[in-house]
């Protein structure tokens, strides 16, 4: 990594550029997935099912990206990663039964690297103390482009399912050409490197080990969420398709303006240990009372909090992560944390789902503690210095 790489922050605006692009192609979608897939008679259970299918397809797609940016670089990973999000949307708009989707979006799944190998590269081109900023930002990148996605989809619901597939498709063909043009490789491929998340060395890491169990507890509470969110939205407050996707834009700003701003500012001052155990039990406190609201108003206002959590916790989990191995292997380990969060992603929409079905309360109230439980590890850690600075 070299010293001219980490001081040139332009490096990293074509690979924010293409993760926002990538999020929006994602997220176009979400506002309509539910509802279709309740139009083909999806439960909760289903729903979850259908979730799940990315999510454990993605475990082993960010893991394999991850893997493979370290040995052959980050742009190739990244340009693949992104034209086969287009593929998998294409897919998607042709899924005319559950079981079509739900293969579709495993597709989806298996080139859901794009993030994994993103953070790797700004892990590449910045140094220690201002990773847990650029991080930020390009949490911020997918902050925005859940701001711009469901908004976009929200307002193409009323064209129907397909053409609202077929835009996400375009977006994503199209951010894949774009990067091939504009992303310059990082410089940090390893031919020989041997792959740094074994589970003998993580285990060597106890401070790694925490932050691997708190990116799966808090991605599991925040998904768990996000899996119901709809239900909630048509079940208890009669929204429909462009109702639900104000609310995803909604949380997205909140993210967005949190790890744009918030996080690169209080990282200097107060460590990214403090931030993210900090962002976990306000996450994990929004969750457990979100079901017990007793007017919109005041569940958008846990909602408010619960994406202020989850934008605090985010990007400073990864930041400490990327710091828990040495230069250019840090696809691996990012790598290894986004397979651990793709697990919890696999995990929690068939749980969350299921328990719905049962009590409509129940998804949060077990995020809720899911999310609280993180935070209180990442708190009793010793101190920021328990993960290791390269020098």
């Amino acid at each position: 990594m070299s010293t001219a790489q980490q001081s040139d922050p332009r490096l990293l605006r074509p690979v924010c550029l293409a993760v926002f692009l990538d999020m929006v192609a994602f997220a176009i979608i979400l506002p309509v997935l539910p509802f279709y897939a309740m139009n083909l008679g999806a439960t909760g259970l289903w729903l979850g099912v259908l979730l799940t299918s990315y999510s454990a397809a993605k475990l082993v797609g960010a893991s394999v990206a991850g893997r493979l940016s370290d040995r052959f670089g980050r742009k190739p990973l990244l340009v693949a990663c992104l034209l086969g999000s287009g593929l998998s949307f294409l897919l998607t708009a042709v899924s005319g039964s559950l079981l079509a989707l739900a293969l579709a979006r495993a597709v989806a799944g298996l080139f859901g690297g794009t993030v994994t190998t993103a953070q790797a590269y700004v892990a590449d081109v910045t140094g220690p103390r201002n990773r847990a900023r650029y991080m930020g930002l390009l949490g911020a990148s997918i902050g925005l482009g859940f701001i711009v996605g469901p908004g976009l989809g929200a307002a193409l619901g009323r064209y129907g399912f397909v053409v609202v597939t077929s835009v996400a498709a375009a977006v994503a063909l199209a951010n894949g050409l774009l990067a091939t043009v504009t992303l310059k490789e990082s410089g940090a491929t390893r031919s020989d490197a041997r792959p740094p998340w074994s589970w003998n060395d993580v285990a060597a890491q106890p401070a790694s080990l925490t932050i691997l169990a708190a990116t799966f507890l808090t991605l599991f509470a925040f998904v768990s969420m996000e899996t119901t969110l709809a239900f909630v939205a048509s079940d208890e407050y009669g929204l429909d398709e462009r109702g639900f996707g104000m609310i995803l834009v909604y949380v997205g700003l909140i993210m967005i303006l949190v790890q744009g701003g918030i996080v690169g500012r209080l990282a200097p001052r107060i460590g990214e240990r403090k931030i993210a155990a900090a962002g976990a039990l306000l996450l994990g406190s929004s969750l457990f009372l979100l079901p017990f609201a007793t007017s919109f108003g005041t569940a958008m206002a846990f909602l408010g909090t619960l994406a202020l959590g989850q934008g605090l916790a985010s990007p400073t989990l990864s930041t400490l992560l990327s710091r828990a191995t040495r230069d250019g292997l840090q696809g691996g380990m990012l790598g290894l944390g986004q397979s651990v969060a793709s697990a919890a992603r696999a995990i929690a929409p068939v749980l969350a789902g299921w328990l719905y079905d049962q009590g409509t309360s129940w998804p949060f109230v077990l995020a809720g503690v899911a999310a609280m439980l993180a935070g209180a590890g990442l708190a009793r850690l010793r101190s920021p210095d328990a993960v290791s600075v390269e020098a």
